[in-house]
């Protein structure tokens, strides 16, 4: 969403419980609920692998508080970023992408 409340409000504060982030409704905004997705993405597959946000950080370029921002709703993550994080793990973060986005060039 360009203008309005767009990116000035972080988008775990555009969900219902934003304290119950990323698990939280979202009911208005597709753009917030994106970002939902790729939190819960990027913390299923750390689990998987068993990363911390220091290893993810170092493996993908990626500052590590951008990381922890990203995982907490607290931020928009631009598409630099969600393409090396996608790179760096080797799967796709965005939904309904099964791989990372630079491999579709």
């Amino acid at each position: 969403m360009t203008g309005g409340r767009g990116r000035s409000v972080p988008p775990r504060q555009l969900a219902r419980d934003p304290e119950n982030w990323p698990e939280a409704t979202i009911p208005d905004h597709a753009q917030a609920r994106v970002v939902q997705a790729i939190a819960q993405a990027l913390t299923r597959q750390m689990t998987r692998e068993g990363l911390g946000l220091r290893a993810v950080a170092a493996h993908s370029g990626v500052n590590r508080q951008a990381v922890a921002n990203l995982l907490a709703g607290s931020s928009w993550p631009d598409v630099a970023t969600l393409s090396r994080l996608e790179d760096a793990l080797g799967v796709g973060l965005y939904p309904g992408v099964p791989g990372p986005g630079s491999r579709h060039c």
